[in-house]
């Protein structure tokens, strides 16, 4: 039964005239995940050069810390699961603390040990803070529009990196790397709090503020249950999800080994400390555009092949990036290569739900979201090790192109099963 005919329902509508408790939910995910995604990403370039000069470290060192980030995908299936049995809330509190005990430890570290160790704590919230929950809220309380609210909400990624490389930058520059962290630590404790009031993602919730304003289009009662679509069992024994759990890994090159690479990579360039930093700001800025683009362009056309597309992007950027060097051609390259950059933390979990449903969806993508463990291992040090040996990234992202390439081609063979397999509606 559509949730526009239920019996009385109607009268019941047209006395309500609060705010559908959607809109500031999508809002409070969209700044959990786009200041966890921004400090821990973005900014991360921001803090490189201090801490080498402090400690002495090397690049390769300081990049290791970005290898341990494999834990936030190594326990993602764990993570998604305990989202589809107790739902985003609690989930999302927990790991975010787990975020601030990273950023406080990193504040008052004096050994290599206890960075990697404050690492750890920091990324295995990272899963439960950001993409696992924000997909399955948006899929719940706007299962009509998912793919342009996807774009928005996860368009607070690439606003909270803009954001925390200004605010990092400046404290930084007018204190320390040891502030900085605490400033970190602090504001994800605030959105802790704000998280463990106002989240929920019941079916009994979204069906208590239908029909207040600003409602978005409704979905079926089916769209808004815990059943729809298929059991992890089932998926494991489709070929498209072995090719779709390809085409997730790929982007974990983007975030371990470019993102947190550009700041040092334009820096060797010759540009200087503020120049690099704007250069994150236009993939930012423009990463918004290209998950507002992307998200709507999902409707149309699938996520599926908005993601082909995106990865395509990036994967002529990552070229252009290599044959920009030094000239001023490097800012048109980081605006093209962001319009692909920033589609994939929409694009991911939509192709989720879009070939398998919301039965287990968070398990689901845990588990393709793991296989980028290997991106993540390997790019970091990668990086790390060829800049130490060359001087340069350029063998890094000439590598890295090959990748983005292959994971669209891998993309492109990810058919979706039979719409009528995720459509069932078990007991």
């Amino acid at each position: 039964m559509s949730v526009t005919s239920l019996p009385g329902e109607d009268a019941a509508a047209t006395k309500r005239r609060g705010l559908y408790r959607g809109w500031p939910i999508a809002v409070l995910a969209s700044v959990a995940s786009g200041l966890t995604v921004g400090m821990s990403g973005y900014a991360f370039g921001v803090f490189v050069e201090p801490l080498e000069e402090h400690f002495g470290w090397s690049r390769t060192q300081v990049n290791f810390s970005l290898t341990i980030s494999v834990i936030s995908l190594l326990i993602s299936p764990w993570v998604g699961r305990w989202i589809d049995r107790f739902g985003s809330r609690p989930v999302m509190v927990v790991s975010l603390a787990l975020v601030a005990v990273g950023f406080f430890m990193y504040s008052v570290m004096t050994e290599l040990w206890q960075f990697y160790v404050a690492s750890l704590f920091l990324f295995a919230g990272m899963p439960g803070a950001t993409m696992l929950p924000s997909g399955r809220l948006i899929s719940v309380w706007f299962a009509g529009t998912r793919g342009r609210m996807m774009g928005f909400v996860t368009a607070g990624n690439n606003g909270g990196g803009l954001a925390m490389v200004l605010l990092s930058t400046f404290v930084v520059g007018a204190t320390s790397w040891r502030v900085g962290y605490v400033t970190f630590g602090v504001m994800i404790v605030v959105i802790g709090i704000l998280v463990a009031i106002y989240i929920q993602d019941r079916q009994s919730d979204v069906i208590a503020n239908r029909g207040k304003r600003l409602t978005p289009p409704l979905p079926s009662d089916e769209a808004l249950g815990r059943s729809g679509g298929l059991t992890l069992k089932e998926v494991l024994r489709m070929r498209s999800f072995y090719f779709l759990a390809i085409g997730h890994a790929i982007p974990a090159f983007s975030y371990g080994s470019v993102l947190t690479q550009l700041i040092p990579h334009l820096e060797s360039q010759g540009f200087s400390e503020a120049k690099a930093a704007f250069g994150v700001m236009l993939l930012a800025i423009f990463g918004i555009v290209s998950k507002l683009v992307f998200g709507r362009l999902s409707e149309s056309i699938t996520a599926r092949w908005a993601m082909v597309i995106s990865l395509g992007i990036q994967s002529i950027g990552m070229v252009l990036l290599v044959a920009a060097g030094s000239s001023d051609a490097v800012w048109f390259v980081i605006v093209f290569f962001a319009m692909g950059f920033g589609a994939m933390g929409a694009l991911i979990p939509l192709t989720v739900t879009e070939a398998f449903g919301l039965r287990a969806y968070g398990t689901i993508l845990g588990v393709t979201s793991m296989v980028g463990a290997g991106p993540l291992i390997i790019g970091p040090i990668m990086a790390g090790r060829l800049f130490d040996l060359y001087g340069t990234y350029d063998a890094t992202f000439i590598i890295i192109a090959v990748m983005f390439m292959l994971g669209a081609l891998s993309m492109a063979m990810a058919r979706a099963p039979d719409p009528s397999a995720t459509q069932s509606n078990r007991p």
